[in-house]
């Protein structure tokens, strides 16, 4: 390396150094300082011969790190040392115990969780569901270490050019699948659309940039609306001497694409994707009263649209989460949305966790964030469930809507929407839970597994004969009701070990079987049984016994083994949507589906996964598991992300070697107005015109207009698109799409 390049990264790392005492807001004596200095002396000295992918001195990831941590979430001194020194004991020779004696054990505490979320993350041989469980189990000892790992993700995300595709779409998928819902839950909205902003760009790149040269080319049409629209209301706010501040937000690529899918709808067709912040200052002893003073201005100067007013204020969301949104009748007939909040509510929506921090002392806080997290933690210490099985119930309740209930003595509880009753009787203890038999809703008498709405009052009914069935599983929602259904019905099954063991010696001195370690581990993987415990009571209840014992062991004799298709809510079958399914016998160990990189596949060794139904043309990725075809997924599918994010190794290269004459199966939707020859003109062109074949079709009327569902076998997306675009002729169609999941 020259002398000059040498000074150039100096001055580099110097500037960025600079910059992060600059954006660190909170407060910062000389003690302070210093103690922030020699962490960063530290780290810088640990990390002086690395260099990361980009070339970059490794340096200045900690640095960006511990500068997002203090600006973007708003932490102190404590956090910024931490994320300076957090790679240092995994990548150098520097120890906990040396950091705990020269900063204390607080910074080592944090970083030895962070520690412990990164060598989980590098392994090969342990299951990416593990690194997720992982990081969820450090809100049990700081939340600290999440946020920062937030942080560091964030600036993972925005350096993630240099890295290869594969780990691209791996990164990425973790991102959407447990990191975006963890920010968003914990308050860290802008971190939250960052993210998800990000993790769309390097999955959907083709997407991405047509929709944000959209928004580009719609950005100086929506800032003169804007200044028009906002005049009115400035001028009111003005008379009544309000300080405030009006901005516009412009929605990001990411969630206008998801609008486009959920509505099923074109960019054009999008009327939100921008809304106007309306952030008004002052004392916060007034500032509910000012919000809802400015939401009758702006609502007398434009019409409002009722069925859209939100109110959360008055019942802030669980992530502690403040504003009125409303949407209004601007000029030319267009709807806008606007979000009134205070400077408080709004430091809140931006920095989440950390700025609730800041206001808790008061009593203008609400305590919604504080109760889900100490749930959260109780929750993750008591959890006993598969991994798989945890981290895809958490995550579901990370992004659940919410609904608002109130308990006899008028204590209000958030739960996610269609929470039931059994979901509330866990909320508020196991043994109301367990002993549930239903419920008193505003004076009326419901079942256990009645789904609660806002403002419902409910009294738990119990009874002591009461006690959990597996039927239960299937009427419940939440991660905490999940988890204490199974733990009773586990510490119940535990009771008839002695009695399942005993019946499996006898089964096995019939087969002339030794009863050891190797045949229980037979046994328990042939029946797909999770462990020991269901096992045992699956014998003492005779569910299992001599004839399927004899089909897994002396499989020549019997080709049927009528236990593997056994489903319970312990105990699932693999299949393509559901492959995180564990394949050892002992219950607490990751399954091990690690394997050799394939560079890429053709017609004979994969299957088009039936979740997303992709095609050639289609942006598609593969997975690849033992002894099984490569699953091929698009990119976007929900269960694509959620394998990709616990199984990131077993990526591989899609590239389609399609052979001549292979057809795959794509399904449209047609909305259309009844016509007569209508369903004619359609089957035309695609039969004669095309030389497709049509698979199945689906028609239904409803006073004059039809909704047409039908599935072809095509050969790649030009086709399709083709096809799509020549329908759209047909002057009776108002609207064609592609089915993204065929039934």
């Amino acid at each position: 390396m020259t002398t000059s390049s040498t000074d150039l990264d100096r001055l580099e790392i110097l500037r960025h150094y600079k910059r992060l005492i600059e954006v660190w807001y909170t407060r910062k004596d000389t003690l302070d300082r210093w103690m922030v200095r020699k962490a960063f002396r530290l780290a810088a000295d640990a990390h002086k011969d690395m260099r990361r992918r980009s070339g970059e001195p490794y340096i200045l990831h900690p640095i960006s790190v511990a500068t997002i941590a203090a600006g973007e979430i708003g932490l102190g001194r404590t956090s910024i040392i931490a994320a300076l020194l957090h790679d240092t004991v995994e990548d150098t020779d520097i120890t906990l115990e040396y950091i705990s004696g020269m900063f204390g054990e607080e910074v080592a505490k944090i970083i030895n969780g962070l520690t412990k979320i990164e060598e989980i993350s590098v392994s090969n041989t342990t299951a990416q569901a593990e690194t997720l469980k992982k990081i969820l189990l450090t809100l049990t000892d700081d939340v600290r270490v999440i946020l920062i790992k937030l942080a560091d993700r964030l600036h993972n995300m925005r350096t993630l050019d240099a890295m290869p595709r594969e780990k691209q779409l791996k990164i990425a998928s973790e991102t959407l699948f447990i990191y975006a819902p963890l920010a968003f839950r914990l308050g860290l909205y802008t971190i939250k659309s960052e993210l998800e902003e990000l993790a769309f760009k390097y999955s959907q790149q083709a997407i991405y940039h047509d929709i944000t040269q959209r928004i580009q080319e719609k950005k100086e049409e929506n800032e003169a609306y804007f200044v028009s629209f906002k005049s009115p209301i400035e001028t009111e706010l003005q008379k009544l001497g309000y300080d405030f501040l009006i901005k516009l937000n412009q929605k990001t690529a990411s969630s206008i694409w998801q609008k486009m899918k959920t509505q099923e709808v074109s960019f054009e067709d999008i009327y939100n994707t921008y809304s106007i912040d309306v952030i008004l200052g002052g004392k916060p002893l007034d500032e509910k009263v000012r919000c809802w003073v400015a939401y009758s201005i702006i609502t007398a100067i434009y019409k409002p649209n009722n069925k859209r007013l939100r109110d959360w204020i008055s019942t802030p969301k669980a992530n502690g989460y403040e504003a009125i949104h409303c949407t209004v009748m601007g000029s030319e007939g267009k709807w806008v949305d606007i979000h009134i909040r205070s400077t408080r509510m709004d430091e809140i929506a931006n920095k989440g966790y950390a700025a609730y921090w800041k206001y808790k002392e008061t009593t203008l806080i609400d305590s919604s964030l504080e109760n889900w997290l100490k749930r959260t933690q109780l929750l993750l210490l008591e959890n006993e469930d598969n991994t798989f099985d945890f981290i895809n119930d958490f995550k579901k309740n990370l992004f659940a809507e919410e609904i608002f209930v109130f308990t006899p003595k008028g204590e209000m509880i958030n739960m996610p929407q269609n929470a039931t009753v059994l979901d509330f009787a866990y909320s508020i203890h196991s043994d109301v839970g367990n002993n549930c038999i239903g419920a008193n809703i505003n004076h009326k008498l419901v079942s256990i597994d009645h789904k609660l709405k806002s403002g419902d009052q409910v009294e738990v009914i119990t009874s002591k004969i009461q006690k959990p069935r597996e039927d239960w599983y299937k009427n419940v929602v939440t991660a905490r009701a999940k988890s204490r259904i199974k733990a009773a019905i586990r510490s119940d099954r535990r009771s008839y070990k002695e009695q399942g063991m005993k019946k499996l010696d006898d089964l096995l001195k019939q087969l002339n079987i030794e009863n050891n370690k190797n045949t229980l581990a037979q046994i328990l993987s042939g029946n797909r049984v999770k462990g020991a415990v269901d096992l045992y009571y699956f014998i003492a209840m005779e569910m299992i016994g001599l004839k399927e014992i004899k089909e897994i062991l002396h499989p020549q004799e019997s080709r049927i083994s009528w236990m593997r298709n056994f489903l319970t809510p312990f105990s699932k079958t693999r299949t393509t949507s559901q492959i995180a399914t564990a394949e050892k016998a002992d219950e607490n160990s990751p399954p091990n589906r690690t394997i050799k990189y394939k560079a890429d596949f053709n017609s004979s060794d994969y299957v088009a996964s039936v979740c997303c139904n992709p095609i050639p043309g289609d942006n598609v990725m593969g997975l690849l598991f033992p002894n099984e075809p490569i699953q091929v997924h698009k990119v976007d599918c929900p269960t694509a992300i959620q394998l990709m994010s616990q199984y990131g190794t077993n990526i591989v290269k899609a590239k389609w070697k399609q052979k001549e004459g292979i057809k795959f199966l794509a399904g449209l939707n047609i909305k259309a107005i009844d016509n007569m020859g209508f369903i004619h003109q359609v089957t035309t062109i695609i039969s004669q015109e095309f030389k497709i074949n049509i698979r199945s079709f689906n028609l239904k009327n409803t006073e004059g207009l039809i909704e047409l569902n039908l599935t072809v076998y095509i050969d790649n997306t030009d086709t399709l698109k083709k096809l799509i675009q020549r329908l759209r002729k047909i002057k009776e169609i108002i609207k064609i799409i592609r089915l993204e999941k065929i039934t």
